[in-house]
């Protein structure tokens, strides 16, 4: 009997775990093919996302209305965000919200009161820990936009890192084919999406309004913190002043940067397994032992030769 339980319950986990990796290959199917058919039809399939980001995006607006009036606090209060690092952040982030550094610097206060105002409110509804909401809600206030934009910057840096090398790759082709770099960036910047786009649309706006091109480099090293994307603008700063042929800077640029996306997979995984280590030994095996005792105990209590059955014979 015992040995029927423990087989069943591998089984289901077995199957459990077979019909999560399909259903998450049919949602990566899906997502795939409506990208595809709304690139070869006017059909928008996410349109919803785009109606949760607007709103999102209003939501802040009107917050940022408040957070004018509480920006000198917000600026003295700057524990964890002194304004050069928020400056930064905002930067990096690509300030999709367009707030400067006041506006955020009064949104952590207005958040802040919000926080203790629901806090106050669940401390006299009398729901469940509402003390301790009167301190934590204030806190997540304060830090939720902190850790937002911190986070924001972070994706979009890793963004621009996984798009470069295709990038740096069809840039190269078009440059050995004759084509200008001023216009290779141009007709290639349409078919990519995301920071990359936006940097370099931004950095073909600047040329077209007659900033130097060093500058318009040197701006997207200040806007950009990302190792491969910075080593790529120092290499055409440098080619700009010696002279070195540009397609076969981004030719070498480009194998560098798969080379290393594929170093930092192996290290990922390599770090990945004392992880799952660590899950099985403290949380999946002891789980197992006890359900396997619990059945033992149960069958020897209720089971057909169990303890009470043997006291009621005697």
């Amino acid at each position: 009997m015992d040995a029927i339980i423990i087989i069943a319950i591998i089984i289901f986990w077995i199957t459990f775990i077979i019909a999560v990796r399909h259903y998450s290959v049919y949602l990566k199917e899906k997502r795939i093919l409506l990208e595809h058919v709304s690139e070869m039809s006017d059909v928008d399939f996410y349109n919803s996302k785009k109606s949760g980001k607007k709103n999102k995006k209003s939501i802040i607006q009107k917050l940022t209305k408040y957070a004018d009036e509480f920006s000198e606090i917000g600026q003295r209060i700057n524990f964890f965000s002194e304004n050069q690092d928020v400056r930064d952040w905002l930067r990096k982030s690509g300030n999709r919200y367009n707030l400067s550094v006041e506006q955020f610097q009064g949104l952590k206060i207005v958040l802040l009161l919000i926080g203790f105002f629901a806090g106050f409110l669940s401390l006299i509804i009398g729901l469940p820990f509402g003390a301790y909401t009167l301190i934590f809600y204030p806190l997540i206030g304060y830090f939720l936009p902190i850790l937002l934009v911190r986070s924001q910057a972070k994706k979009r840096q890793e963004a621009l890192r996984y798009d470069l090398p295709d990038f740096l790759d069809t840039i190269s082709t078009s440059l050995q084919a004759g084509v200008s770099l001023d216009q290779a960036l141009r007709e290639v910047i349409r078919f990519f999406d995301g920071p990359l786009r936006e940097e370099f649309s931004r950095f073909n706006h600047e040329i077209d309004l007659g900033v130097q091109r060093e500058t318009a480099y040197r701006n997207l090293l200040e806007r950009n913190d990302n190792p491969e994307f910075q080593s790529l603008i120092k290499a055409l700063v440098q080619g700009l002043k010696l002279g070195v042929p540009i397609a076969t800077t981004f030719k070498v640029q480009a194998e560098d940067m798969r080379q290393f996306r594929e170093e930092k997979v192996k290290e990922l995984a390599a770090k990945a397994s004392p992880k799952v280590t660590l899950v099985t030994t403290f949380v999946v095996a002891p789980v197992s032992i006890l359900m396997i005792a619990g059945l033992m105990l149960l069958n020897l209590i209720y089971g057909e030769n169990s303890i009470l059955k043997l006291f009621n014979n005697f």
